[in-house]
């Protein structure tokens, strides 16, 4: 069995915010690599990755349950985005060892396909009803089948102008003002003109970013109950996960929930109560293929599906790994897609290919999925990359901050 002999980073992106795992083992040429991103805090994962690599070395590539048991309590404390995104490369580059050992792609080391290809879901937007009618066009015509529906950025539909806003006068100078009763009028008016647009055929989902107040969250997804979304996505922030079972008892309006989760206590009663309909946990947040997988099959048992998360700050070696997450499981719901730049792809060779609203693996063995590391560093702009990056606030009228 091989052994791990060194675990590597590859920081890679523009802005250096891809962190790519790669674990050499003792037998010439063979290593996996994995997704340790985190558009925030790669520093702080790199440094992770250094100071817990002593702990791995010497040991065989294979033990990739006990290897994730023990990463877990390496720090006494866990359950932190940090420690879950480091687990996570590392846990995928074992995958990518073991499939390669085993001559297999690691969806049949999983049990094998539950399907042919993945479902993904598109990301359409527009500032006006007009141009996000045009946009879900769009995608219909590429072969999407669900599509997501925007008004403008985050919170889009629920900003207005200062002077609407009525701002004190010793207000902050924040520049776009979110209001909890703009957005509940104007995003079930954006489903109604869509649904007489285009009517029931499409799938269609929102994503609220966790911006409103809970009593509002709940009367949302009351108000767009009649308009028959595919999913209704991150209606309620993490910290006010127990407004979901009002929102059950008041509607049947579908939820999606789980972009921000890092901690099993957060997951593991919206499922078991069937408070949510879709989990939606980053895999390189979630602890990995390892965990990702059990939380899988705690979906079976309880009819929730899976809609592991992407977004536009993640990479293709993450992606590839819910793919075959997604090829394997019987609890599957729907992928977010992903789209990359041409030099970001040409980096990874063997990525997922996403047509026609599908998104396709390959038959190569282990996640399917390379770093060239010459065109992987050739991304990073030493001058982006030596920037802090931090989430976007919004704020109300009086300054506080709506969290996402």
């Amino acid at each position: 069995m091989p052994k791990i002999t060194a675990i590597q980073t590859i920081r890679t992106r523009a802005a250096g915010t891809w962190v790519i795992v790669k674990v050499l083992t003792d037998q010439p040429g063979l290593y996996g690599i994995g997704s340790a991103s985190d558009h925030y805090r790669a520093k702080t994962v790199i440094t992770t990755i250094e100071t817990i690599a002593p702990l791995l070395i010497g040991r065989d590539a294979g033990h990739i349950e006990d290897i994730w048991q023990s990463i877990y309590t390496c720090g006494y404390w866990r359950n932190d985005s940090i420690l879950n995104t480091v687990q996570a490369g590392i846990d995928m580059a074992l995958w990518d060892i073991k499939g390669k050992e085993a001559g297999m792609p690691v969806y049949q080391l999983l049990g094998g396909p539950t399907r042919s290809a993945v479902m993904a879901y598109a990301h359409a937007a527009g500032d006006d009803l007009q141009a996000l009618e045009d946009d879900v066009r769009r995608y219909m015509e590429e072969g999407y089948q669900v599509i997501r529906c925007q008004l403008g950025p985050y919170g889009g539909g629920g900003f207005i102008d200062a002077e609407q806003a009525r701002l004190p006068k010793n207000h902050w100078g924040h520049s776009r003002v979110f209001d909890d009763e703009a957005y509940l009028e104007n995003i079930p008016k954006m489903f109604a003109y869509l649904r007489e647009k285009l009517g029931f055929g499409p799938k269609l989902t929102h994503d609220v970013h966790e911006h409103l107040q809970p009593t509002n969250a709940v009367t949302l997804a009351k108000l767009l109950e009649p308009y028959r979304l595919f999913f209704l996505e991150d209606l309620l922030p993490p910290e006010q996960i127990h407004w979901y079972r009002l929102v059950r008892q008041q509607c049947t309006t579908p939820q999606a929930m789980g972009e921000l989760f890092i901690n099993p206590h957060e997951w593991m009663p919206l499922i078991t109560e069937r408070l949510i309909d879709f989990v939606r946990v980053r895999v390189s947040k979630g602890g990995g293929i390892t965990n990702c997988r059990k939380i899988a099959t705690l979906c079976e048992w309880f009819g929730v599906r899976t809609a592991w998360q992407e977004g536009g700050d993640n990479d293709p070696v993450n992606q590839m790994a819910a793919v075959h997450l997604d090829l394997a499981s019987s609890s599957f719901g729907i992928q977010e897609e992903n789209h990359f730049r041409p030099e970001e792809y040409a980096a990874f060779p063997g990525h997922a290919v996403l047509e026609g609203g599908y998104l396709y693996a390959n038959e190569q063995p282990g996640l399917g999925i390379d770093v060239d590391e010459d065109q992987a560093r050739a991304l990073l702009d030493p001058e982006l990359a030596a920037r802090s990056f931090y989430m976007a606030e919004d704020r109300r009228a009086d300054g506080s901050i709506v969290r996402p």
